[in-house]
């Protein structure tokens, strides 16, 4: 019996890249007042007095340390969570992703480490589907399954690449800000078009054109921390059909703090079989 074959938005929504970590999603307030909104170029709507700054450009901003590689992250929504922390100067990354719960047909914790070139996966998995499967119970090993890279170059579910190293694509998400207005100190609103964000990796393709016309003007919140760099974006996705409203959240901290992975031991780790890429695949 073949493993059922998970697409790859189910982990997408995690990679991001978890049971959510305390992290730091920025030290500004929501001011009492709203302020003017501002289209993406920083001019104020008729209704609204002139506002000093280019708001869309300070998210632009916020979002240019994420490149540097040097950070922690949590991406929660859709039911799944990660947590995890990239960190560029050892070409390293760690994440655990945790997709569905205990009503779940297939609930999985994924613990995942990038030392590169190698790469590691820890899987629990649970559910009618687990419990009913012999390929999938052979993958609750309790062990670290070493991954050849030849098979998951270009997999956004168990790969990693250190020329893009944001799992949850804020800059692009930012690019995609049609309007927005100060709410406070380091704190931002408006929407965002995400017919282009699946290669974000925070939102599937499936899930955007399940929102139809509503994709263009998604809502967000925004917060920046004091250096104004990014801690905190989340999108307010509306209900389209049978999916109801959602909230996508994501966070992130330790900018230039971050430490590198730490490999498993040789002693915990065995070869991934065919049935784990057949799975993510």
């Amino acid at each position: 019996m073949t493993v059922r074959r998970l697409g790859a938005g189910l982990v997408a929504a995690a990679l991001i890249t978890p049971a959510l970590a305390a992290c730091a999603s920025g030290t500004g307030t929501a001011g009492s007042t709203p302020s003017p909104t501002v289209s993406a170029s920083g001019t104020a709507s008729p209704s609204g007095a002139p506002v000093a700054g280019d708001a869309k450009q300070a998210l632009l901003d916020s979002t240019k340390e994420i490149s540097n590689g040097n950070f922690r992250f949590t991406l929660a929504g859709a039911g799944s969570t990660a947590e995890g922390l990239v960190h560029q100067p050892s070409q390293s990354a760690a994440m655990k992703i945790s997709i569905g719960g205990p009503s779940s047909d297939l609930a999985m914790k994924l613990d995942v480490i990038h030392f590169k070139p190698d790469s590691w996966v820890k899987l629990e998995l649970a559910g009618p589907t687990a419990d009913s499967l012999p390929a999938i119970k052979q993958l609750n090993l309790g062990k670290y399954q070493h991954l050849d890279q030849n098979r998951i170059k270009g997999n956004r579910n168990l790969g990693f690449d250190f020329e893009k190293v944001d799992p949850a694509g804020s800059a692009v998400l930012t690019q995609g800000i049609t309007e927005v207005r100060s709410t406070g100190t380091g704190a931002y609103a408006g929407t965002i078009d995400v017919t282009k964000a699946a290669e974000a990796g925070s939102l599937n393709a499936a899930t955007i054109a399940a929102l139809g016309t509503q994709a263009k003007t998604v809502p967000f919140t925004a917060k920046v921390d004091p250096q104004g760099r990014l801690s905190e974006l989340v999108l307010q996705l509306p209900a389209a059909g049978q999916t109801a409203a959602q909230e996508i959240k994501m966070t992130y901290s330790d900018y230039g703090a971050a430490t590198a992975a730490q490999k498993p031991p040789a002693a915990q780790v065995v070869e991934a079989p065919a049935e784990l890429y057949s799975l993510f695949n």
